[in-house]
């Protein structure tokens, strides 16, 4: 049996609700799936629900960026409940410092001729990010699709980016298992590129006390994956693996199986579960 381990709701940057992405995950055959918004907890509760009443395993995570001297990365943290906690707590902070982020990127775009109303944006249900500034430039025609307004504007180094708070990779680390929970490296193409920058990331990544690391991704190359999984258990650590999924926000990438290349077994999640914080 199969599980998917990076998810994303409308909540972040997906396209779905909560409960979509479950009956999803249940037609797939998966047996666990893991909701890992950006910076919130805010889709758990009804991702639970539905989970619950269709018997699928939920795991409950978040993803973070991080400032790491490998370079920014991602981190998945999974067991990580909503409320009060070490981590939960600086999720606020985040989330404050992506609102403010997101006023100085509207504010550029208007010096640059493209005034988008802050009230198209407050709709969006949890955190809202850059993805949803860009969908918002699709819809007024400022850019003639998400990859352009990227392109153009919105990434780094381009005219509209706007830098945030963060969370170091050990600050992150620390905070998951104080939480009770257990951090992974996510795609660690973002960081690395051939097998000796691999091996020191990795490395780095485990000398922090990371749980684990995204073996498993869309586009890896079985023999990758393979030596990823390797590496990572050498390190102590277990390989995990997800979809990425974002519903229509990235086409072409299904949940459980991402472009038909994706097998994350469920022994997985016990692995992984072995990592957690007290």
């Amino acid at each position: 049996m199969a599980v998917d381990l990076h998810t994303h709701s409308l909540y972040s940057d997906g396209t779905d609700e909560p409960a979509a992405l479950v009956r999803l995950a249940r037609e797939a055959g998966l047996t666990a799936l893991a909701l890992t918004d950006h910076d919130t907890l805010a889709g758990i509760d009804p991702a639970r629900e539905a989970a619950e009443a269709v018997g699928l395993d939920l795991v409950p995570g978040v993803e973070l960026s991080v400032d790491w001297e490998a370079g920014p990365a991602h981190f998945l943290a999974y067991w990580i409940e909503p409320g009060a906690g070490p981590l939960q707590d600086r999720l606020e902070e985040l989330a404050e410092s992506r609102a403010q982020r997101n006023d100085q990127i509207l504010q550029a775009l208007a010096g640059l001729g493209m005034d988008l109303p802050r009230d198209e944006l407050r709709s969006t249900p949890g955190v809202v990010g850059r993805p949803h500034i860009a969908a918002a430039l699709v819809r007024r025609g400022h850019v003639p699709s998400m990859e352009a307004a990227f392109d153009l504007y919105l990434a780094r180094g381009r005219p509209a980016y706007r830098s945030r708070r963060r969370l170091t990779a050990a600050e992150a680390v620390t905070l998951a298992r104080r939480s009770g929970g257990a951090g992974v490296l996510a795609h660690p193409h973002t960081v690395a590129a051939g097998a000796e920058e691999y091996a020191r990331a990795l490395e780095a990544f485990a000398a922090l006390g990371g749980a684990g690391v995204e073996c498993h991704y869309p586009g890896y190359p079985a023999e990758l994956q393979a030596h990823l999984a390797a590496l990572t258990r050498r390190l102590g650590m277990a390989p995990t693996g997800g979809s990425d999924y974002h519903g229509g926000h990235r086409p072409g990438i299904a949940l459980g199986t991402g472009q038909g290349d994706l097998h994350v077994p469920d022994a997985v999640v016990v692995e992984l579960g072995r990592h957690r914080g007290p």
